[in-house]
This record gives C-alpha cells, sequence and structure tokens, in this order.
C-alpha cells in the first residue's frame, strides 16, 4: 500500500516567526512512521494576494494531499491572516480530508484551533480529536530559550498520538473518496 501524504502547513510568514519549530519537530516524529510520508508546506513558499487572483499553484499543492497538519500562531485569539487566506484559495483541494492541529502561544493556541476547526467543518476537512498545544513555559522556552521541543517528553506522547489518529482517518477517508471517484466513473 501507498504511504499516506500529509502536508503540514505553517500559518505564519511573520520574520520572528516559531512556527518552523514546531513543524519540523512534528516532521521528526513523523518520518519515524513507516505508514505517513509527510512535507513541510510553508505558506512564505506560495505568496497570495488577499482576495485577488487564483492561486493554482497553492491549489495544485494542496490537491496532492491525503491529510494536513495545521501549526497554527494564535495572533489576538485566532489564526493568523495568511492562513485564513490560503484557506480560502482553495475548497474542492481540502474537501473529506482529514486534518490535525498543532497550536502554540500564550494559551497553547487554543483559541485558535478552535477557531481553525470550525473553518476546518466549511472546508468539508475532518479535523481529529488530539490535537497539540505547545503553552506558557514550554513555548517560551523554546521561542526565547532555545529549548528542542523534543526535549519535553509529553508532546512527544501527543504527537505519536496526533499522528496515529491522522494516519487512520486519512485512510478511512481516502478510501471513500476512492470509492465514490468509482462509483462516479461507472
Amino acid at each position: 500500500m501507498r504511504k499516506l501524504k500529509a502536508g503540514i502547513v505553517i500559518s505564519t510568514t511573520r520574520a520572528s516567526r516559531f512556527g518552523h519549530k514546531p513543524a519540523e519537530w512534528v516532521k521528526s516524529i513523523a518520518a519515524e512512521r513507516s505508514d505517513m510520508a509527510v512535507e513541510i508546506l510553508d505558506l512564505r513558499d506560495y505568496p497570495m494576494r488577499f482576495f485577488d487572483e487564483v492561486a493554482q499553484r497553492w491549489q495544485k499543492k494542496v490537491a496532492e494531499f491525503d491529510g494536513f497538519v495545521f501549526v497554527a500562531a494564535e495572533y489576538n485569539h485566532g489564526i493568523p491572516a495568511v492562513l485564513m487566506n490560503a484557506l480560502d484559495y482553495a475548497y474542492p483541494e481540502w474537501n473529506k480530508k482529514a486534518a490535525a492541529l498543532v497550536g502554540y502561544g500564550a494559551v497553547g493556541g487554543s483559541r485558535a484551533v478552535e477557531q481553525l476547526r470550525l473553518i476546518a467543518a466549511e472546508l468539508q476537512l475532518a479535523t481529529i480529536r488530539t490535537g497539540v498545544y505547545i503553552q506558557g513555559a514550554d513555548f517560551m522556552a523554546a521561542l526565547k530559550d532555545g529549548k528542542n521541543l523534543k526535549e519535553i517528553a509529553y508532546l512527544q506522547q501527543g504527537v505519536r498520538d496526533m499522528l496515529d489518529q491522522l494516519a487512520w482517518w486519512t485512510t478511512a477517508l481516502k478510501t471513500a473518496r476512492q470509492r465514490d471517484a468509482l462509483s462516479a466513473a461507472a
């Protein structure tokens, strides 16, 4: 069976961002798995003007993946504008796929993650239950003091559990999408 393909979306493009650290960390844990291939999708690499032209390169890239991990910063109790813009530029490419959520910020990005769950429902993305929240002292130690996220044991297990659920849901939804495609072709 072909490996599932999951994209890890970095939700911010700010010069001083933190999102690349948890994205690389999640990727390193996912790389230990035999059932999943992951790729980081950095929104810096897909500049999209706000509410303007169609971003076909982004849409094609999103369509390649079976599931997603969103690494979501929390800005003012919500998701970054650049992530909302990227979500809005695609619709059918997100449909009937699974999404896992990693939040970071003062309260672990929990408000951004909850907002992202609502947006995902409208995009027909199925969010999994287990999320990872990098918060408080752990967030500050990684951001300001250079602490490696791999050193925080409870977060390691959280990512493994999250990836297990993502693999299950991604497989189930991929199977259903393939069945639907066969039915439509018949």
